[in-house]
């Protein structure tokens, strides 16, 4: 989709980044207004026509006429700041004033927060725009994206695949240029799955970094909010503009002083260069249906090495599923975080506790096991205290494997085997080290499949905490050095 104007230069819509829109802009060639007419014009084709990805919950009905204040703010005085036009899709998890927030339940169907998550407020400051508001998988208690409010939500690259979650309205959206930038949540891979399965960088920065206030909470031991973008440029200017010290969230004292000036300016194309980078052997498979990913991740690992990266094998016998089952306390957390969110609701929702939820019946069947086993748990258990002993003990291990072997990032794929086919449930993901440590995990795109070529394979890197200056550089270098991301072929320009 292309758009010429007044400077006779033509606009081209798909892949678009933050920087080309700004350019753009400046030489009259674009206006926020046209540029979100032109998203919505793919929402319109794509999202529930043929291919039907089924992503958008709710498009903004402001949408156009916050574009036009844009662009008479840009006419009178300048860029508004540093996201100046750029739609948004904001997973349906983050308050909006304006919009309902449901988590993709329909028992929250219609309900409107009494104000905005403070990440919302950032990037409206910033000058974006929240176009549209995408599916998760609902309360984001799993990976396959379905919820009770708009169902099963499509992998643009393979429809008979899972766009990942539970972020994956965000993660098909944005694959699907239907929007800009998104930004998603993470409690164990949500922001990193659907940004593997949809060849997009993906940050889940280190936990602190930025503010949960106004979010739907899962775990707040775990749960962290992030950009899923086309590229780790567009992905760092949303870092800048998100992260940041919120009083209303004790979590991000600790990113107090640990904060750079701007993400962007650790955009290093020679950023592999010296970088020592740790492969977790362990969180690679060893069976027949690991060997696309495995094969994609190698070349990627090769390709490092090419680049000027020392690679150091790791053997260190770290089980992802155990980490799941055993340490995080995601479940335990839930009941006690998602009350507090529910009751202060008060009267302008039917529900204000878990236990309101599951009395409702209103939400997808397949919820239920998790959300019921979560209602018998509590965080003063003898084994919630457990798990926060093996939390700590892990975060130890990780620290000191990186210490002896003198890492920059410890290296792997993001998941084992493709991401699974619809109807199949989400297995063999390696997001739990960075949610469970709460240190920084980032996805970018590391190859596609064979010989179908047609399913993305994401190669996860993660850091130490505070480190996303590092992570930034080598993802940047080996973004620049591989250029896998390209549009799926299933919303073609037109």
């Amino acid at each position: 989709m292309s758009f010429m104007g007044k400077c006779k230069e033509t606009f081209c819509l798909e892949e678009a980044t933050i920087a080309l829109v700004h350019r753009a802009m400046k030489k009259g060639c674009l206006s926020c207004r046209r540029l979100v007419e032109m998203y919505l014009e793919r929402i319109e084709a794509y999202d529930q026509k043929d291919p039907a990805l089924n992503s958008v919950i709710f498009v903004n009905p402001r949408a156009l006429e916050i574009a036009d204040e844009l662009d008479v703010r840009f006419k009178e005085s300048g860029f508004k700041g540093p996201l100046h036009g750029i739609p948004v899709l904001l997973k349906d998890n983050i308050d909006t004033v304006d919009m309902p927030t449901t988590g993709g339940s329909l028992s929250l169907e219609g309900v409107v927060p009494r104000d905005d998550a403070l990440i919302t407020t950032r990037v409206k400051k910033a000058g974006a725009l929240i176009l549209a508001k995408v599916n998760l998988h609902e309360f984001a208690v799993w990976g396959e994206t379905v919820s009770s409010i708009m169902g099963q939500t499509l992998n643009p690259y393979d429809l008979t695949r899972s766009s990942g979650g539970s972020s994956g309205g965000t993660g098909a959206g944005i694959a699907a240029n239907f929007g800009m930038v998104g930004i998603g949540t993470d409690t164990i891979n949500s922001i990193r799955s659907p940004s593997s399965a949809c060849c997009l960088v993906g940050f889940r920065a280190t936990l602190g970094l930025v503010s949960r206030d106004g979010i739907i909470p899962y775990s707040l031991t775990q749960d962290m909010a992030g950009p899923l973008a086309r590229t780790a440029e567009d992905a760092a200017k949303v870092l800048d503009v998100i992260a940041g010290y919120d009083p209303d969230d004790a979590a991000t004292a600790w990113a107090y002083g640990n904060i750079p000036e701007t993400y962007t300016q650790f955009l290093d194309i020679d950023g592999l260069k010296g970088a020592r980078i740790g492969v977790l052997r362990s969180f690679f498979g060893t069976g027949q249906e690991h060997r696309e990913v495995n094969h994609a991740i190698n070349q990627s690992i090769d390709i490092m090495a090419q680049r000027g990266a020392e690679v150091i094998e790791l053997e260190e016998p770290i089980d992802a599923n155990k980490l799941v089952s055993e340490v995080s306390v995601h479940l335990y957390d839930l009941k006690r975080d998602l009350d507090i969110y529910l009751k202060d609701l008060d009267t302008r929702a039917s529900v204000n506790s878990l236990a309101d939820v599951i009395d409702s019946g209103r939400y997808h069947p397949g919820i239920e096991e998790n959300i019921k086993h979560a209602a018998t748990l509590s965080t003063d258990s003898v084994e919630y205290k457990d798990r926060f002993i093996k939390r700590a003990k892990l975060q130890q291990q990780v620290m000191k494997l990186m210490a002896d072997n003198r890492l920059d990032v410890i290296v792997f794929p993001h998941q084992k085997i493709l991401v699974v086919p619809v109807g199949a449930s989400q297995v063999e993901r390696n997001g739990v080290l960075g949610s469970v440590t709460g240190f920084p995990a980032f996805v970018v795109p590391g190859g596609f499949s064979q010989p179908t070529d047609t399913a993305p394979i994401g190669l996860e890197m993660v850091g130490r905490p505070w480190s996303e200056p590092t992570l930034i550089r080598i993802v940047y270098a080996f973004e620049q050095a591989t250029k896998f991301r390209r549009p799926p072929a299933s919303t073609p320009s037109f």
